[in-house]
């Protein structure tokens, strides 16, 4: 893997995701309590043996760099070769931003070439899973392949969103259709299909070859997906990777947590009993930045009889900094330096960092964003079209987001409540 250069698009607007991404860019948003997406794929490479990265960033990037400053710089030595380094948009080829996956990487093709590197591995960053990138590139090798794509079963009916492979016996890609309407099925199962995860390895001379040939091609839309994989698979050696969980020998763990209803239901998984993406794995750790905070505590334990005033969490995540205080926390994910206060619950919920939650508050199905104020007696989540009115964000599914700046802070009690217990 030495000869082995990552790069990790992070450059995701995360329409999607709003509005938390209002302020930051999608691979930036928090999850799992003391994470951000960008996390998974970072901790792959670095798990993988990858020490060579370039995190290309695009919109509303500040918190992304800040992030991986504080958290990720420390685990690479730059005199021994290793790098991380976020690189902004250069704008080297005209005055706009990236038009599509291969273009983002084709307008920093000088930093790629500078290094020499064999295999590129191209990474999204802004998926959730745990991945050894090392199995894919000695596949690569083995097959000596122009380009390999790592590939996962999907149901048929999600398949839209994904690019869709045909593969013959050789794994090797006969047919790909970037979003088909109607996507074609795997040969032995009708009801799946062979998707795309968005993790290329490239052989790294014809990686620039096709960059520099898409590039001079004003017909193409500039994207892995949708022009160089479907232009390239009759004529050079493409294959399909599958991505397999090695110790249940069935699908592996992967979330596009694109949608607000795919990030909640990501992080609602993380608090089952046995979940599929195993976060306390000591040989495949998940780094993040880790703030100096003290461990969280749980306090007042009630008094005799009286079980209203207890702090506590039921099959919950509960993140360091955070303080239980006589409330109640339900199968939730709270995030660092939290304060839930006498009387409030909150319930199948995420709790970003920083927030405070008053007495009596209820919180139900919501996510709340960093350093939200929740008021004293105030309900979310119980009637959606109060939180309508109110102008908060509501899912499909019914889930209520609430961002820094909606007001949340001015709202009067949702229930009445006596003067004196407030």
């Amino acid at each position: 893997m030495k000869n082995v250069l990552a790069v990790v698009l992070a450059g995701g607007k995360g329409s999607r995701l709003e509005p938390l991404t209002r302020d930051r860019a999608k691979p930036a948003v928090p999850f799992g309590g003391n994470y951000r997406i960008v996390d998974f794929a970072l901790s792959n490479c670095l798990n993988s043996g990858l020490r060579k990265m370039l995190v290309l960033t695009q919109y509303k990037a500040m918190s992304l760099d800040r992030h991986i400053n504080r958290g990720w710089r420390r685990f690479f030595c730059r005199e021994l070769g290793e790098f991380i380094d976020v690189v902004p948009p250069q704008q080297r080829i005209d005055e706009h931003w990236y038009q599509g996956t291969a273009d983002a990487v084709y307008q920093n093709i000088y930093a790629l070439e500078k290094d020499r590197p064999d295999c590129v591995v191209v990474l999204a960053g802004d998926h959730i899973y745990k991945m050894n990138y090392r199995s894919i590139v000695d596949f690569h090798s083995r097959n000596n392949a122009d380009l390999t794509v790592g590939a996962l079963r999907v149901d048929r009916s999600t398949a839209q969103q994904f690019g869709v492979m045909e593969i013959d016996s050789q794994k090797r890609i006969v047919g790909f259709e970037e979003k088909p309407e109607n996507p074609r099925t795997i040969p032995s199962d009708e009801n799946y299909c062979l998707a795309s995860m968005g993790i290329y390895v490239f052989t790294a001379r014809f990686l620039f070859e096709q960059l520099c040939q898409d590039a001079n091609n004003p017909a193409s839309g500039h994207d892995f997906g949708k022009n160089i994989i479907p232009s390239i698979i009759n004529t050079h050696r493409v294959f399909a990777f599958p991505f397999r969980d090695e110790n249940r020998k069935t699908d592996a763990y992967w979330r596009d947590v694109g949608t607000l209803d795919a990030y909640y239901e990501a992080n609602m998984e993380l608090v089952a009993v046995d979940p599929l993406l195993n976060m306390y794995d000591k040989p495949w750790p998940l780094r993040t930045y880790q703030p100096n905070l003290p461990p969280p505590k749980f306090v007042f334990s009630g008094p005799a009889g009286d079980e209203s005033r207890v702090g506590c969490a039921l099959d919950s995540i509960v993140c360091h900094g955070s303080i239980i205080s006589g409330g109640r926390v339900l199968h939730s994910v709270v995030g660092p330096n939290v304060r839930v206060n006498s009387y409030a619950e909150v319930k199948d919920s995420i709790i970003f960092q920083d927030v405070q939650i008053g007495r009596h508050a209820q919180i139900r199905r919501a996510i709340i964003d960093k350093g939200v104020n929740i008021p004293p007696g105030i309900q979310i989540g119980f009637d959606l079209d109060l939180e309508r009115e109110r102008g908060f964000t509501i899912s499909d599914a019914g889930v209520v987001v609430i961002a820094k700046g909606d007001g949340v802070e001015q709202l009067e009690p949702s229930h009445q409540l006596a003067l004196d217990s407030v």
